[in-house]
């Protein structure tokens, strides 16, 4: 499988999901650059990653969603490549049209930061295909704008098309219904909050996110 991870000005977790992925994969991931205009060819796989884009300037995410590199991502997801967004990357990819919703401002106005349970609401996605349906899972957190926010028939939709992908099982940031993660209608493009490539290794203290890194790589290969 051959993936990308995307790199902006204040991305602190690119090197994080590079390691993850090679981990899986035997194959060290293309680092991308912001001001980059296409993503390297025959791509499968790209990850937006977690941090600080451009200093969260004007919103988390906004200025990244606008970098020359997202026009790129945008087309590869239209043409069914993976799309990986995880904390400010589930920012960046709201910010760039490619899932619904919003992320705000925690309730309580504080930053999380810890592990939390979360449950496997669907497995028909390739992130999620290593998983069963109800599993629950922990992944870590840590992040300031994590609140998903959608209007009611937006997450009405969601909920009945399947498209969401994870559920926090305690009130984690004031998220509604406690989204941790969604999907876009066609199911190739991923935003979540929890870092799952944080827990890969019995030594990082848990290996509840290798599945995910696992079924995008079985998906790719079948």
């Amino acid at each position: 499988m051959k993936t990308a991870v995307v790199v902006f000005p204040g991305s602190n977790c690119d090197r994080d999901i590079a390691v993850a992925l090679e981990s899986v994969t035997g194959v060290k991931p293309a680092m991308v650059w912001h001001a980059d205009t296409e993503l390297p060819a025959g791509t499968d796989m790209v990850a937006v990653p977690g941090g600080f884009s451009y200093g969260d300037y004007l919103r988390s995410g906004a200025v990244a969603a606008r970098s020359p590199v997202m026009r790129a991502v945008i087309a590869a997801a239209e043409r069914g490549v993976a799309v990986l967004g995880v904390c400010n990357g589930f920012q960046v990819l709201t910010e760039a049209g490619l899932l619904p919703g919003a992320l705000m401002r925690n309730a309580g106005l504080n930053f999380v930061c810890r592990d939390v349970a979360l449950t496997i609401e669907q497995t028909d996605s390739p992130f999620t295909r290593g998983y069963t349906t109800g599993q629950r899972v922990t992944f870590p957190v840590a992040h300031h704008d994590g609140n998903y926010f959608a209007d009611t028939d937006t997450l009405d939709r969601l909920e009945g098309e399947g498209r969401v992908a994870l559920r926090y099982a305690e009130s984690v940031n004031g998220s509604a219904r406690d989204i941790a993660g969604v999907l876009n209608a066609r199911g190739n493009v991923l935003g979540l909050m929890p870092h799952p490539e944080r827990y890969m290794e019995a030594a990082h203290g848990g290996t509840d996110g290798r599945a995910m890194f696992q079924g995008l790589l079985d998906t790719v290969a079948a």
